[in-house]
């Protein structure tokens, strides 16, 4: 609420008129700062009283001034009692504005949603993946429904957006949508952008994250193991098209490629590294960070097998990889055949390069954070934790170390 709010009539005598008159004008004072609006009316100079702000005189013509003057107050006062109970910034402007017609535009939340979606649409295959902007598109569809199941509108001023109506549309996602802790906070987050794009062209005032907290649950990340591999790669299928998809996942289990970076690999991603063998120079899609990756064996003999492949020639892509749709469809088809009890989708192929292939094999976390192409280590310790394997042995040259200390120990009591 505001500390002042004044309002005060007085005659502008600057600007009298060739008929002797004078305009009235009216100032507004809040908070210190100062405007001032013409009332549209003049008057004779001897007959405005400075101090009581009205006309001297009893005729027809003073009282009816007098009482438009009473009216024009009202309406200020109106104009100021309906900004603060919309939690609209009172300011003298902003009253000045709203008396004149002149309101600020106000922003509202869909058309800047949906101008995001289009612009990000614009950018497929350039910044962002399609999921990318299906995942922004449902966010907007939740945006929506929350405001008809909260606010009964189908739009709302950004600037109404504050730290409750973060905390009501979460709620809204867990209990009317039925999502699950880490899809509320992914659609909270895709949320995020909006807001902070806002903030950054001065449309709001106040960041309603400020005080808002939500985290991710940590999810266990499934992979293969060396036995699951071995299947794989000796499981004769009678149809081709399965043993095709079986080798070019096996390949990105050999690479850690996500199905996007695989799918875009030409013979120009192939050059000899300073160790004389060969290596993979890329970008990823998704981060755009590069990704170096030497080539295993195993890799490369896949890249012999397609060499000639008529996709491949066709193409110019090193390898004849389907949609990623069909892979994932096959790559369930091919997990019944091998008797691998794990729903398998091409996404897996790089949790196991990151666990089974490297990881557990004694290849630095730094290696295979570079090799992944992640931005943070963070991203890659994710895959450390879920190593038994590395436990045991990490643990296991713990109690040597211990048992050592303990020997030793022993031997100098021993001496005394």
């Amino acid at each position: 609420m505001n500390k002042t709010f004044n309002l005060l009539f007085y005659v502008k005598k600057s600007k009298i008129n060739a008929s002797g008159n004078v305009p009235i004008y009216l100032r507004i004072t809040i908070d210190g700062k100062i405007t001032e609006i013409s009332t549209k009316r003049t008057i004779k100079i001897s007959k405005w009283n400075s101090d009581s702000q009205k006309v001297s005189g009893t005729s027809e013509e003073c009282k009816s001034l007098n009482s438009y003057l009473k009216t024009f107050e009202q309406k200020v006062y109106n104009t100021y009692h309906c900004l603060v109970k919309d939690n609209e910034q009172v300011t003298c402007e902003t009253i000045k504005n709203r008396l004149l017609g002149k309101d600020e535009f106000n922003r509202t939340l869909i058309p800047i949603f949906n101008d995001h979606n289009e612009r990000m649409e614009k950018l497929i295959g350039k910044e962002f993946a399609i999921g990318t902007l299906g995942r922004y598109r449902t966010c907007l569809s939740h945006i929506k429904e929350f405001l008809k199941w909260k606010f009964k509108v189908s739009d709302i001023d950004v600037k109404k957006i504050n730290y409750t109506f973060l905390n009501d549309f979460e709620f809204f996602l867990r209990t009317e949508k039925s999502c699950n802790n880490n899809s509320a906070v992914k659609y909270i987050k895709n949320f995020g952008k909006i807001i902070r794009s806002c903030l950054a062209k001065g449309w709001m005032e106040k960041d309603p994250f400020l005080n808002y907290h939500s985290n991710f649950d940590e999810v266990t990340r499934v992979f293969l193991n060396e036995q699951e591999l071995e299947k794989l790669f000796n499981k004769d299928f009678k149809n081709e098209r399965l043993s095709q998809v079986r080798y070019i996942f096996l390949f990105s289990c050999y690479t850690g490629l996500a199905y996007i970076d695989t799918k875009k690999l030409t013979r120009n991603h192939i050059h000899i590294g300073l160790d004389g063998n060969q290596w993979i120079y890329t970008v990823r899609q998704k981060t755009k960070t590069t990704s170096n990756i030497p080539l295993l064996t195993q890799a490369e003999d896949i890249i012999k097998k397609y060499l000639n492949h008529p996709t491949c020639i066709n193409t110019g892509k090193l390898l004849p990889i389907l949609s990623n749709q069909k892979m994932n469809a096959y790559l369930k088809e091919i997990a019944d055949l091998c008797d691998i009890n794990k729903e398998l989708t091409y996404h897996i192929a790089r949790h196991t390069f990151a666990t089974t292939v490297t990881l557990s094999n004694g290849v630095p976390i730094e290696s295979v954070s570079k090799m992944l192409g992640h931005k943070n280590i963070k991203t890659t310790q994710h895959y450390a934790k879920i190593l038994d394997k590395k436990l045991s042995e990490d643990m296991s040259a713990l109690k040597k170390v211990l048992l050592d200390k303990e020997k030793q120990k022993k031997q100098s009591q021993v001496l005394k």
